[in-house]
C-alpha cells in the first residue's frame, strides 16, 4: 500500500468513527419507544405479558430471549384442572406476530395428574389480552 494511501486511510478512518457516534451510546431521538429497551424483546410486550400472567407463579424468565414460562396453576375453584404457559416475544416490534403462547392442561384423576387437550381459543384469547396490554402501555407511554 503507498504511504500516501495508508496516510489518507489513518486519518480518515478515526474520523468515520467519530462521525458515526464512536463510543456515544444515546438512543436516536426518532426511533419508536417500543425499540429502545435494555432488554431483548419489546419491553411493552414483556411488561403485558408479565402483567397477564401475574396471578401464576413463575418457573423462569429471560427477558433477553423474551421468554417467560409459569409453573403449575390451580385455579382454587377448579382444583383439579391445573395450566401451564411458556410465552415466547419473538421480536422487538410490538406486533401480534411477535408473541407466542403456548399452553399446557393437565387434569388430576384422584390419583394422578393426566394431559389434557387445550382448545386453541383459549391462547389465541391469551395472545389478544397480552397484544390489547401492551398497547395500552404503549399508548399510554406516548401521551404520559
Amino acid at each position: 500500500m503507498p504511504r500516501s494511501t495508508f496516510l489518507a486511510l489513518s486519518t480518515a478512518l478515526p474520523l468515520a468513527l467519530i462521525a458515526c457516534g464512536g463510543g456515544n451510546d444515546r438512543p436516536v431521538q426518532g426511533l419508536a419507544p417500543a425499540q429502545i429497551s435494555t432488554i431483548g424483546v419489546n419491553s411493552y410486550l414483556w411488561r403485558a405479558a408479565l402483567d397477564t400472567v401475574s396471578f401464576m407463579p413463575l418457573a423462569q424468565t429471560d427477558s433477553s430471549g423474551g421468554v417467560i414460562v409459569t409453573d403449575w396453576y390451580a385455579n382454587p375453584a377448579a382444583p383439579t384442572e391445573r395450566m401451564k404457559l411458556t410465552i415466547t416475544i419473538l421480536d422487538q416490534d410490538l406486533r401480534a406476530d411477535a408473541l407466542a403462547v403456548a399452553a399446557s392442561r393437565q387434569l388430576y384423576n384422584g390419583s394422578q395428574w393426566l394431559e389434557a387437550p387445550v382448545q386453541a381459543a383459549t391462547v389465541q384469547r391469551l395472545e389478544e389480552i397480552i397484544l390489547t396490554r401492551a398497547r395500552e402501555l404503549r399508548r399510554n407511554a406516548v401521551v404520559g
